[in-house]
């Protein structure tokens, strides 16, 4: 059976800028080329989720505006359930650049993600939250959630939830206010530690892959390690899973364009 999980998060239109270096404060940096892609972290999440074979609803907020359905885009083809919250705010944007390296520089505008509130939750097994809509939303996601909850502390700032599964990277760690349950601690191309009550359980590296860009990759792992678990595997396997799916992410350009299938994700482990 699929596992069922609602996502609570952001949705915004990513406005990419492909350069061949990122441009030093003040600099400007010429012969770069444009993509507009969905994206948002929560969307990205709840994209990946299903690709990988959960069954998804998203819950978010987008403005009355010409942007949100090209925002929204990538969920209705993933077949995400979506009982949106409209807002007289605008769609969220991102401004992203990217350099050859698939290094990245995010600015968000969170526009109508900043209006959304109180939830309710369908009937779930999980319910996944990220940092880019307010606490109201989050909290009351943690206190709805009869399931496991999940928490993607990012962007950094401090919410007194108590999360059965915490993914952050080193700088989101110190802006914790609990860490005990499980952990997921991301190190980039080291991969990623999975903590146990503060104790290491598992380690894993991703796969050998040319970097393209970076702006979904914690996302595909997130997505990727919550699914796994919740299908059963042990905490060694889904950190190695979670760091494959990463990897593919970090391999393609754009954010949801490059979230990987459970079946690609099979793939470059059997490698």
């Amino acid at each position: 059976m699929k596992p069922r999980i609602v996502v609570v998060g952001s949705v915004n239109l990513d406005l990419v800028v492909r350069v061949e270096r990122l441009p030093e404060p003040g600099e400007t940096v010429g012969g770069a080329t444009f993509a507009r892609v969905p994206g948002g972290k929560g969307a990205n999440q709840a994209v990946a989720c299903a690709r990988l074979g959960a069954d998804v609803t998203m819950i978010a907020a987008v403005g009355r505006d010409a942007l949100a359905e090209e925002a929204l885009a990538g969920l209705r083809e993933a077949g995400v359930e979506l009982p949106l919250h409209e807002s007289d705010e605008p769609t969220g944007v991102a401004l992203i650049q990217v350099d050859q390296a698939g290094e990245t520089t995010i600015a968000v505008a969170p526009g109508a993600n900043g209006t959304l509130g109180a939830v309710e939750l369908p009937p779930h097994d999980a319910v996944l939250c990220q940092l880019e809509v307010p606490d109201e939303a989050v909290l009351s996601a943690w206190e709805e959630c009869t399931g496991m909850f999940c928490l993607n502390a990012a962007p950094a700032r401090p919410i007194a939830v108590d999360a059965d599964l915490t993914v952050v990277n080193r700088h989101e760690l110190e802006a914790l206010v609990r860490r005990d349950g499980l952990v997921a601690l991301t190190l980039g191309a080291e991969g990623a530690v999975l903590l146990e009550d503060g104790e290491e359980i598992a380690r894993a590296t991703p796969p050998a892959v040319r970097a393209v860009d970076g702006t979904a990759a914690g996302d595909a792992f997130t997505a990727c390690l919550l699914v796994s678990l919740l299908e059963g595997q042990n905490g060694e396997e889904a950190l190695r899973r979670a760091c494959a799916a990463g990897a593919l992410a970090a391999s393609h350009f754009g954010a949801q364009p490059s979230l990987p299938t459970a079946a690609e994700v099979d793939a470059i482990l059997a490698h």
